[in-house]
C-alpha cells in the first residue's frame, strides 16, 4: 500500500466519524455509515453498471468507472421512515402517522430509494455527508458524492435492511482529481 492509500484509509476513517457525530433532529441518530474495501468496491460498481444499463442511464456507467479507480469509498446513508414526530409535512404527508401508514402500504419498490422519507431526516442525511466531504476537502483527498453509488449500496442492502436513501461518496489522492473531468 502507498503512502497515500494509507492516508485515504485514515481519512475516510475520519469521514465516517464526522458522519456519525454531525448534528442530528432531537438527537436521535438514524444515520447509517460503512466503509468500504476493494471487494465492496467492485461489487458496487458492478450493480451500478448493470442498473444503468438495464435503466439506460449512462451517468451510472460513468460513476461506475470512477468507483473502480478510488481509493476508498464511504457509504452514508438514513431511516428515513424514522419519523422525528412533529406532523410538518414536508414529505409530504399532513402527519407523521399519515406518511407511516402510507410507507406501510406500500409493497414493491418501483425506484432506488424507498419512500417517503421524513424530511427532518433527509435534512440529517445531507449534514452527515456535508460533514464528511467537508473532511475529506480539509484532508485534500479528492472526492465526489454520488447518488448513483448510494442507491446500488441500498439495492445491495450495504447498509442494512432499514436504510431507505444513501450516498457514495468515493475517495482518490492522485495527481489529477478523477472525479473533474469525466466523460459518458
Amino acid at each position: 500500500m502507498t503512502d497515500e492509500k494509507a492516508a485515504v484509509a485514515v481519512v475516510a476513517g475520519l469521514m465516517a466519524l464526522a458522519a456519525r457525530t454531525a448534528p442530528k433532529a432531537k438527537g436521535v441518530d438514524t444515520i447509517v455509515v460503512r466503509e468500504l474495501g476493494a471487494k465492496d468496491l467492485k461489487k458496487l460498481a458492478g450493480t451500478m453498471v448493470a442498473y444503468g444499463k438495464k435503466q439506460g442511464k449512462a451517468f451510472f456507467l460513468r460513476d461506475a468507472q470512477n468507483m473502480l479507480a478510488s481509493d476508498a469509498c464511504i457509504l452514508i446513508g438514513a431511516k428515513g421512515d424514522m419519523t422525528v414526530g412533529i406532523d410538518c409535512g414536508g414529505c409530504g404527508y399532513a402527519t407523521c402517522a399519515e406518511m407511516t401508514r402510507e410507507r406501510k402500504k406500500r409493497k414493491e419498490r418501483t425506484t432506488p430509494f424507498a419512500g417517503p422519507n421524513c424530511a427532518v431526516r433527509m435534512a440529517d442525511l445531507g449534514i452527515a455527508v456535508g460533514s464528511a466531504v467537508k473532511t475529506a476537502q480539509i484532508h485534500n483527498v479528492d472526492n465526489r458524492v454520488m447518488y448513483t453509488g448510494g442507491s446500488a449500496a441500498v439495492a445491495l442492502g450495504l447498509l442494512g435492511k432499514d436504510c431507505t436513501v444513501a450516498y457514495a461518496i468515493p475517495l482518490s489522492a492522485s495527481g489529477k482529481n478523477i472525479f473533474f473531468d469525466r466523460t459518458m
